[in-house]
């Protein structure tokens, strides 16, 4: 296994404070997999094409910046019921059954020590031994969305008209 260099994945930090990261594709997905401890939580939905996401319990992360350094150095201990709630959220937001359907999303919640890759699997694909289920609601999404983009583009939003932000994020910046 190897140490992360987190922000060359999706990611964020939970209210806790707990570092999650997520493939962007099924490359990307080889590379989380590859680096969870046995220990970890790991979550994926139901349905093909979602990144796997790593909730971190500490060690092995790489370029944190001054600000998050301190947050991971304070990280340690195994994900919590929010952390995870948190994580599922973000994993359910990013998959192909929410860009395709915009309902509530099931997501597979399982340890690092269970994931398992045999010879025949294709690129970006695990199976897993133990799995709890999750059901992500729609509403908690689109208030993950909300709040995304509340922090990215707050300050940008508030110098512009309603409708103006509205279609520049429409169109893509």
């Amino acid at each position: 296994m190897e140490k992360t260099d987190y922000k060359k994945h999706r990611w964020f930090f939970t209210s806790s404070g707990k570092l999650v990261i997520g493939g962007k594709n099924a490359e990307d997905n080889e590379k989380i997999v590859s680096q969870v401890k046995d220990d970890e939580t790991v979550l994926h939905t139901k349905t093909a094409g979602s990144p796997f996401v790593n909730i971190k319990n500490s060690a092995g992360i790489l370029n944190a910046q001054e600000s998050d350094s301190k947050k991971i150095s304070d990280i340690k201990g195994k994900a919590k019921k929010k952390d995870i709630k948190e994580a599922a959220i973000f994993c359910a937001k990013y998959s192909k059954a929410w860009k395709q359907n915009r309902e509530d999303i099931e997501v597979h919640v399982f340890n690092g020590k269970d994931i398992f890759k045999e010879k025949d699997m294709k690129l970006g694909t695990f199976g897993v031994k133990k799995i709890k289920k999750l059901i992500v609601k729609k509403q908690d999404i689109l208030n993950f969305q909300e709040k995304k983009e509340e922090k990215e583009f707050g300050s940008l939003k508030r110098k512009m008209s309603g409708q103006e932000f509205k279609d520049i994020a429409r169109k893509g910046w």
